[in-house]
């Protein structure tokens, strides 16, 4: 055996291997033991998600360790510069998994088909997102020598992403290049890693070779293995070295056609399996037994639907306006949803129908995957024209932008003329978090608010209390004092229309920011912001926060990435950021994909940008 007593740094613009120098090769090295105290366990830190930990960071004072994990960064970034306008990595990533002396990250092999002209998959070229599943997953184990981060060992894995299925020539948006999260865990002292057709690997911590395959589905007739995926992070109800349950999402596509825009889905399952490898499931169609069935076509639509270009713009096109019904497909969870696990054993999930992204469910499961309940999350929002989007003035006024017509009821969705109701894209990476008081959160999008979301907030009986305006695609964080709790979120404004895409004045874009990470109490109010400062000529209102979860110390230290390309130290209180410990640059700005941190029992934090793995502290 191999291995390396020193990571080495990866040159990301040219995704050449380079050793950082003073790094040595030990021949038949006995690796130490893999310790067997999760701390960061999983995404969110614990079952409950609230990304908050029981010791106190260290400063941003140095970088301990560097390396990356994305070899193929600048090709995917190159791929989405014709979409976007500039290089973007449309990536959802893992959170770095800290225990004891390990840590634990996905690095990628295989290789990256490149698009020729860049952005090709688009239209639906067999290359760039379009071909992702050429790469390999693996996770690798890492452990700290002598001050030094060394690998230990890497498990290939046989897991896929979802197919992207993006073709814009023939209307399929598909995921629209947003790579799927791919999420292992540490429960019951293995690593318990994702796997291809729904399967799960747990791995030895040790050796890092495979102690067994996990397949739900073995023996079960008319599930085709190559069309199944899973879902989301994985997740457990136990973060410590004691015997834990793991929880996932699977989905099962129709892939004769696009799987996204034309076909529904052939089967989506809640898993759950014991520390024994006992693994048993449950349909998301027996989890919301009230959900119109995949083969309804009256679910609630848009005026999108009216198929007129746009021209009877401002929305509502009348006062009285009704929005035509669609088809609505089967339930199924978001792509990247990971279940929380409440203290009492309830798992809390999401999930949406096929082609209705209105018609959305937070679900709640019994520990034995029975069902509990399922609230719809249509309907609940009233902050829409009057309140968010201004309304027109006059009946002549149908100019002013992202405004709703003139003499509408105030507070609906101008895409439907109802209250407004959640929605779940797939691109994001929202995912249920549970509140101290057994309360649950999740962040959702909507169809009058592109430039943010909400994040909607129901108690245990899944009775709805508010929500908050919020920056989208993300899972807050929690921080427990003084016996109550706030919440953190990003808070970001994006500079895109309010509601719709045509060429007309109404479909004005937004101005760009604030950008802000914000702390709100249970009742949805703020309590501070800390507002993004750096600017230039293209970010004149700063850069956006760059993460999907924020990372929390037990003194209320809030760690967050931004699109400048530094990390951040929040302090309680002010929203104002320490200096100089507080701040540190990480790599080149904008690029940043959308990134969770962590942080270790030492309270290192370790944090990502472009690709890359950054350890920080003392």
């Amino acid at each position: 055996m191999y291995r390396l007593t020193r990571v080495c740094a990866l040159t990301v613009l040219t995704g050449l291997f380079a050793a950082c120098g003073g790094g040595s090769m030990n021949k038949m090295t006995a690796p130490p033991p893999a310790s067997n105290a999760p701390f960061w366990a999983q995404w969110g830190a614990n079952s409950q998600h609230n990304g908050s930990v029981s010791v106190t960071g260290q400063s941003l004072a140095n970088k301990h360790a560097n390396f990356v994990y994305d070899p193929w960064v600048s090709q995917e970034k190159a791929e989405n510069t014709p979409l976007f306008g500039e290089p973007v990595l449309t990536v959802h990533e893992q959170a770095p998994i800290t225990d004891g002396n390990d840590v634990y990250m996905v690095t990628k092999t295989g290789y990256y088909t490149s698009c020729s002209p860049a952005g090709a998959w688009i239209n639906g070229a067999a290359c760039g997102p379009n071909t992702w599943s050429t790469m390999v997953w693996n996770e690798t184990r890492y452990t700290w020598e002598n001050n030094q981060l060394v690998q230990i060992w890497s498990f290939a894995s046989d897991w896929k992403p979802e197919p992207n299925g993006t073709n814009f020539q023939q209307g399929l948006g598909g995921l629209v290049g947003w790579e799927p999260v791919f999420h292992p865990l540490d429960a019951n002292n293995f690593i318990y890693v994702p796997g291809g057709a729904g399967t799960v690997w747990k791995v030895d911590k040790n050796k890092g070779t495979s102690v067994s395959q996990i397949n739900p589905f073995s023996g079960v007739s008319g599930i085709n293995s190559t069309n199944t995926f899973v879902s989301g992070p994985l997740a457990t109800d136990a973060t410590g070295s004691s015997s834990g349950n793991i929880y996932y999402n699977v989905i099962e596509l129709n892939l004769n056609g696009n799987p996204w825009n034309q076909n529904d889905v052939a089967g989506a399952w809640l898993v759950k399996i014991t520390p024994s490898d006992t693994a048993s499931t449950v349909t998301y169609a027996t989890l919301i037994p009230n959900a119109p069935p995949g083969s309804a076509t009256n679910c609630p639509g848009t005026f999108f639907n009216l198929g007129d270009g746009g021209a009877s713009l401002p929305w509502p096109p009348s006062a009285n306006a009704i929005a035509p019904t669609q088809p609505c497909g089967s339930q199924r969870p978001g792509v990247n949803i990971a279940p929380a696990v409440a203290p009492d054993g309830t798992i809390y999930t999401a999930s949406v129908a096929q082609f209705d992204n209105m018609v959305t469910y937070l679900v709640a499961v019994n520990p034995d995957l029975t069902p509990k309940w399922a609230v719809s999350m249509q309907n609940r929002l009233t902050d829409g024209c009057g309140t968010l989007l201004p309304i027109a003035s006059s009946p002549s006024d149908t100019m002013t932008p992202n405004s709703c017509r003139y003499n509408t009821t105030p507070d609906v969705d101008p895409t439907t003329n109802t209250p407004g109701s959640a929605t779940i894209t797939d691109e994001a990476s929202s995912s249920p978090t549970v509140l101290p008081d057994g309360s649950v959160v999740f962040g959702v999008t909507d169809n009058y608010n592109y430039s943010r979301g909400h994040l909607l907030h129901f108690d245990a009986q899944g009775n709805y209390l508010n929500a908050f305006t919020f920056g989208w695609d993300s899972t807050p964080g929690v921080y427990s004092h003084g016996g109550t709790y706030s919440i953190v979120i990003k808070d970001n404004n994006y500079p895109v229309p309010a509601y719709c895409n045509f060429p007309n004045p109404v479909c004005t874009a937004l101005s760009p920011g604030p950008y802000y990470i914000s702390q709100v109490d249970p009742n949805m109010n703020v309590e501070w912001s800390f507002r993004s400062t750096t600017t230039d000529v293209n970010h004149p209102m700063g850069y956006e926060w760059c993460i999907n979860m924020p990372a929390i110390d037990q003194a209320g230290n809030v760690y967050v990435n931004s699109e400048d390309g530094n990390i951040y130290e929040l302090p309680q209180g002010s929203g104002i950021f320490h200096i100089p410990e507080g701040q540190m640059f990480l790599d080149i700005a904008l690029g940043a994909a959308y990134t969770p941190l962590s942080v270790g029992p030492d309270g290192k934090i370790y944090t990502q940008n472009n690709g890359q793995m950054f350890v920080l502290g003392n």
